[in-house]
């Protein structure tokens, strides 16, 4: 998460606010993360490196249907971990890296047409809607 947030301060330097929303899994919650945070906002660091106001929005518990992002990770599980045969835990990394670098770098070259092309697999359009549930419902 403090990874994202460096390459989201320097993709979105200049710009007056940065919102992080996300599930209520533990990891995003880290003390790390919130010290970062604390530190970027700081007036005098924000001024030096002309990076915006980062407010963090988590969702609350028992409410992937939210979360975007869901619908990806469904789509991904289906796609190469389910019913899958790795021999080792770095072939597997190695399977899920390959996945999201192909659908990102499409994404970044076609990214009016992405819905079609390569976010074809996720169970709901890829949009915030109070109807939406992301989680697939199959996956226990």
């Amino acid at each position: 998460m403090i990874t994202l947030l460096e390459v989201l301060l320097v993709k979105y330097k200049g710009c007056d606010n940065l919102y992080l929303s996300w599930d209520a899994a533990s990891w995003h919650a880290s003390k790390e993360l919130y010290k970062e945070v604390e530190q970027v906002n700081q007036p005098e660091y924000r001024a030096a490196a002309q990076t915006p106001l980062v407010t963090l929005v988590p969702l609350p518990s028992s409410a992937q249907f939210l979360n975007v992002i869901e619908a990806v990770f469904s789509g991904m599980a289906k796609a190469i971990i389910h019913n899958s045969d790795y021999q080792s835990v770095e072939e597997a990394t190695a399977a899920i890296d390959c996945y999201l670098r192909e659908r990102n770098e499409y994404f970044q070259q076609h990214p009016k047409r992405a819905g079609k092309k390569i976010w074809c697999e996720e169970p709901v359009v890829c949009k915030f809607s109070d109807s939406n549930n992301c989680k697939n419902a199959k996956f226990r």
